[in-house]
């Protein structure tokens, strides 16, 4: 049988890449949509290879996008988190990273016209609610993807993305610290539950027994760890009023330990949650450069103190470093989130799917 065209844009955005659509061109019943978004990535196969996905969670991301109803927005961004080996697809939460492409894949699809210089796009994204104003380089109205920014985990330079994240305050379960804590003790071991951008159960390495300097190929081998942080997880979720998180992304994990270099306020591994993340994911960056601001938490005693605002938070990862730019007031009370980022566009056409997955 002949297969059905969808049209697709490809971008790598910060550290992630996927296929962008136009949500009008995809199923609008999410039980239908999710069959064809497996498809597209080829999931339910370790190295996906009857699709675009590329074997590791980083690569097997969607983002569909479609101009905004809300006169304030220019662009709803839906995002679909396809899991690698099995046919499921997680609607919960946004990704950051793929968020860093939907300025310039907007415009690209029409969705957003192009001013000559920079062109701002604010985005909504449906998921979790949070607005986001992303920041274009369009020199003669078209997008300008060369430039001189060189992010850790990415090779070469681009040109910068500009985001600033406002609203990400209990962006999933509508409070900062959405179990009335800031410390909790689950299975002996103390955690921050925290929701800005990501929820996310946030503890110290050494209270798992790493360093928090490991690489992520000897984490990803450490299946004992994997085993215990889970369990914690699981637990974790339920206090924050997620119910039942066993197939969710979210709450996402994260590690810290003091910092091993000069310039960072602290080193963080980030789990996706099953898998380690290769550097930091953009909404999980603002979660832990929050849990740092924030007195009382787990991060106390290991970041170092965090500078007046608007205050510059550079975090470790296993690939160098990430820039998050903290604004809050007295307190301290969380204002917004920025950072700069690069995509890229890598190809643009259709991707054929099975013609009885679009069928109502």
């Amino acid at each position: 049988m002949t297969q059905t065209p969808i049209p697709f844009w490809f971008l790598r955005g910060g550290t992630s890449r996927g296929p962008y659509f136009r949500r009008e061109d995809l199923p609008e019943d999410r039980d239908q949509l999710a069959k064809v978004l497996c498809q597209v990535v080829g999931a339910g196969n370790p190295r996906n290879i009857d699709g675009l996905g590329g074997g590791v969670a980083v690569t097997t991301k969607t983002a569909m996008l479609s101009r905004s109803a809300e006169p304030e927005i220019d662009v709803d961004y839906f995002f679909a988190q396809v899991a690698v080996e099995e046919a499921l697809v997680d609607y919960g939460p946004t990704c950051g990273n793929i968020l860093v492409g939907v300025g310039p894949a907007a415009i690209e699809m029409g969705l957003v016209a192009a001013r000559d210089g920079v062109t701002p796009v604010r985005i909504r994204a449906v998921n979790t609610g949070a607005t986001v104003e992303a920041l274009v380089q369009t020199p003669g109205g078209r997008v300008e993807y060369r430039g001189d920014v060189a992010l850790d985990g990415v090779p070469g330079t681009a040109a910068p993305v500009g985001l600033n994240f406002l609203d990400v305050v209990g962006s999933k379960t509508g409070e900062m610290f959405p179990t009335g804590n800031r410390i909790d003790v689950i299975d002996g071991v103390e955690v921050t539950c925290i929701d800005v951008a990501m929820p996310m159960m946030i503890a110290r390495a050494a209270d798992f027994g790493i360093t928090g300097r490991e690489t992520v190929e000897e984490l990803d081998a450490n299946r004992a760890l994997f085993e215990r942080m889970e369990a914690v997880r699981l637990k974790a979720g339920v206090l924050m009023g997620m119910r039942d998180v066993t197939k969710s992304v979210t709450p996402k994990i994260g590690l810290i330990a003091p910092p091993a270099g000069p310039n960072a306020q602290f080193a963080a591994r980030y789990f996706m949650p099953w898998t380690t993340h290769p550097t930091l994911a953009v909404t999980g960056s603002q979660c832990l450069a929050s849990c740092a601001l924030m007195p009382g938490t787990v991060a106390e005693g290991v970041a170092k103190p965090i500078p007046p605002s608007p205050a510059l938070v550079v975090i470790e990862h296993p690939m160098g470093e990430m820039e998050v730019t903290l604004t809050y007031g007295e307190g301290p009370s969380f204002q917004s989130a920025g950072l700069i980022r690069t995509a890229r566009l890598i190809a643009r056409g259709e991707v054929m799917v099975d013609p009885a997955l679009l069928e109502g």
